[in-house]
This record gives structure tokens, C-alpha cells and sequence, in this order.
């Protein structure tokens, strides 16, 4: 069963990357999938997300996302709601290609004035792809990063159960 972490941070090396691989793995480790996720970060297929042909880099990730059984979805906060960098990709997927998917939206954001942007931005977008998105989004102000792991532990402690039980509805021989 693969578990993907997608992030839509347009910087290399982001605190967002940390964030959204540490989820993936704190949600995998619960579900007793140890081990190696895959990780897309956007940062280095920004320049060929707006190519007017397919690019080979966007392909690939397009297919791993389409793929996962979880899918760990993070952005920055922007103005409000999620990069666009991250909407130039999902945009890229056809209808219904999350079908079968559980998908796990998280936002990173400096303010918490935008904490139901996750809920209210990125959820829906996600649902709209076909995704199954069993659990509230995780929205992880900047503030709280230095104690990052055991936030991210409480949340997986909550969430693995529902995304165990969405994983079991959608395909109960993988569960």
C-alpha cells in the first residue's frame, strides 16, 4: 500500500516538506506501513506545470498521486488558502482520479485567522477529484514546528483509525 506525501510548497527544501513527509510518516507508522513513502515536491516540477505539453517529471508524479492509496496533501497558507502551484497540478488530473483515494489535507500556515482554510480551500478540491478525505484537515501554524512531533502524533493517534476504516470500505482485501 503506498502512501504519498504531495507538496505544494514553491520553495526547495521547505518547512512544508517537513511537515507533510513527518505526517506521512506518523500516519503510516500507525497503520503499520513502516518504511520508505514516496514524497512529489512541486518545488522542481513548477517550470513544467504550465508546459503546453506533457512533461515527463509531471507525468510520473501525476501517476503516483492517482496511485496512492493515502495521500498526504500540503500547501503554505497564501492568501488565504493553498498555493497555486499545488492548483496547477491537481488541475492537471482528470475527473474522478482520487476515486479510491484517501487523501489527508494540511496547510501550513504563519496566522491562525487561516485555520479553516484547510476545510474550506483544500477540502473540497480534493473531494471534487474524487478523493475520500475521512478526517478534518490539519492546519500546523509556524509558531508550533518546534514541537512538531508530538503534534503530528496526537493527529495520526486521531486520524489513523478513520483512515483505516476509509482504506477497508474502498478496498477491503489491501486493508
Amino acid at each position: 500500500m503506498s502512501v504519498v506525501a504531495l507538496v505544494g510548497n514553491p520553495r526547495e527544501g521547505s518547512r512544508t516538506r517537513t511537515v507533510a513527509v513527518e505526517a506521512a510518516e506518523a500516519v503510516a507508522r500507525r497503520l503499520g506501513l513502516p518504511g520508505a513513502h514516496d514524497v512529489i515536491d512541486l518545488s522542481a516540477l513548477g517550470p513544467h506545470l504550465l508546459a503546453p505539453g506533457p512533461a515527463p517529471g509531471v507525468e510520473v508524479a501525476l501517476e503516483l498521486v492517482a496511485e496512492a492509496r493515502v495521500l498526504v496533501v500540503a500547501s503554505p497558507t497564501y492568501k488565504g488558502t493553498y498555493t497555486g502551484l499545488l492548483k496547477a497540478f491537481l488541475d492537471r488530473l482528470r475527473p474522478e482520479a482520487l476515486a479510491g483515494v484517501v487523501a489527508l489535507p494540511l496547510l501550513v500556515m504563519g496566522d491562525p485567522k487561516h485555520a479553516l482554510a484547510v476545510e474550506v480551500h483544500l477540502r473540497p478540491l480534493l473531494v471534487e477529484l474524487g478523493a475520500t478525505v475521512p478526517t478534518p484537515g490539519l492546519a500546523v501554524l509556524e509558531s508550533r514546528l518546534p514541537e512538531l512531533e508530538e503534534l503530528l502524533g496526537h493527529w495520526a493517534e486521531r486520524v489513523a483509525p478513520q483512515v483505516a476504516a476509509a482504506l477497508a470500505v474502498g478496498h477491503p482485501a489491501t486493508a
